[in-house]
């Protein structure tokens, strides 16, 4: 079909004058019409390579108009789908690519195109073509573009680089999409248009929910942290996931989050953060429903030391079964870590409870050698996580803090003045006692 015949020639020749016509006359409805009218001829022909050819001819004509070349880039698209095979269908994209390129009024078609062009690659495993091909487009200037289909199109870029394993360009691909944006209430958001505002189009109907591409991007930055260990913006990750009204409704959904939550807690280094999300997490009525993890994450707040054995043989199987859980195994360092943050606890709680302790001692507590205990507390101390010295020739640690000398005297102000006080009261009392006794006698 693709030879067509001298009569498709002929009426697309006719289309041509009349398009010409209507041009140069400035008719933008009959220009418009034209234009289309001659690629529905080419596609109920079967003509692909005449289609391309008359694209590529019409957007090139003397002073053509917008809304045409607008018009010829939609009607085009509308027959993608709808190519024989692969090849028509990758060289009908990449004709209204270059059509469509430097417009500023098929911009958002181009950005469509260009991501239907990136998951072809994509089939076809060049998965690093792809992430360079939707990288070209900058979506968040689009301002006539829907907010939904903006940040699934930067999704999909994320998506693409983490397959590629370039998390440095997928970390500021994902810095465009504030987690803000997907606490707007949609029905509050519909708002009268100001005159000269860009009228904003309607995202494609395959374009999921802002709540559904929370979920997918809050799934996309977990792949992202997993890879430095990140645990605790993991788990804040799974906490923003656990928040969706959807998830929280469903306990098949909300019970896997929640052990995640549970466990990255745990595997978090303690700091100020870590401790509030504990204490909340805690509170939460749902957990309750997991008594195992309730359990865990008490013995982390309770301020007694954790016996790592014990510990481990509880937890185990639990530890274990994550793997066949939403979001699969944890990391291949998590049993380490967790034994790590245990001993973390541990020492926390020693220099709670005492301001000087033998290395043996401690050592004993930690159920470790005196070498890696040392270590354990020298890496806590330089991680400003504890204030703490060890007198190595004595073998004793010290938990107090060096006081300044001005300190010192503020404290020796402070207990005379106490003194004092006490003096003062007592002085008061025994005065008190004395006049009393004088008015019994002289009754």
């Amino acid at each position: 079909m693709e030879n067509g015949g001298g009569n498709l020639e002929a009426q697309i020749e006719a289309l041509l004058n009349a398009e010409k016509q209507t041009r140069q006359a400035g008719d933008v409805a009959g220009t418009r019409t034209a234009v289309t009218d001659i690629l529905k001829l080419c596609f109920d022909a079967g003509a692909w390579k005449t289609l391309n050819d008359q694209i590529v001819l019409l957007s090139k004509r003397r002073g053509q108009l917008k809304q045409a070349v607008q018009a010829m880039v939609q009607q085009a698209m509308q027959y993608i789908d709808q190519t024989p095979d692969l090849d028509t269908k990758v060289e009908l994209i990449k004709t209204l690519n270059s059509v469509s390129a430097g417009k500023i009024y098929v911009e958002i078609e181009r950005s469509r195109l260009i991501k239907k062009l990136a998951k072809i690659k994509e089939e076809q495993g060049l998965i690093a073509e792809a992430a360079d091909l939707i990288q070209e487009v900058a979506v968040e200037t689009f301002g006539a573009m829907a907010k939904t289909e903006k940040i699934a199109f930067i999704l999909e870029q994320v998506r693409l680089c983490l397959d590629c394993q370039d998390y440095i360009r997928a970390q500021i691909l994902s810095r465009k999409i504030s987690p803000r944006v997907f606490e707007v209430d949609a029905s509050k958001e519909k708002k009268k248009l100001k005159e000269g505002e860009n009228i904003v189009e309607e995202a494609p109907a395959d374009i999921p929910s802002l709540l559904e591409l929370k979920r997918i991007y809050y799934q996309l930055m977990i792949r992202y942290h997993s890879h430095s260990n990140d645990y605790l913006e993991i788990c804040r990750c799974y906490k923003a996931m656990y928040e969706i009204p959807s998830v929280k409704e469903d306990p098949a959904q909300w019970i896997p989050v929640l052990r995640k939550i549970c466990w990255y807690l745990v595997l978090s280094p303690h700091d100020p953060m870590q401790s509030s999300l504990l204490n909340s997490t805690l509170e939460d009525k749902n957990l309750s429903e997991i008594p195992h993890f309730k359990l865990l994450l008490k013995q982390l707040v309770t301020m007694e030391v954790i016996q790592w054995t014990a510990l481990w043989k509880t937890f185990k199987d639990e530890f274990e079964n994550e793997k066949n859980m939403l979001g699969g195994s944890l990391s291949e360092k998590a049993a380490e870590d967790l034994r790590l943050r245990v001993t973390e606890h541990n020492i926390i709680v020693i220099s709670k409870y005492y301001s000087r302790i033998t290395l043996k001692r401690v050592a004993d507590l930690l159920c470790l050698g005196i070498q890696e205990a040392e270590k354990h507390l020298s890496d806590m101390v330089v991680s400003k996580a504890l204030i703490a010295k060890i007198d190595r020739p004595m073998g004793i640690v010290c938990f107090q803090t060096a006081k300044d000398s001005n300190d010192i005297l503020n404290s020796w102000s402070m207990n005379l003045e106490k003194l004092l006080d006490l003096v003062e009261k007592s002085c008061h009392q025994i005065h008190k006692e004395t006049m009393v006794h004088k008015a019994a006698l002289k009754v």
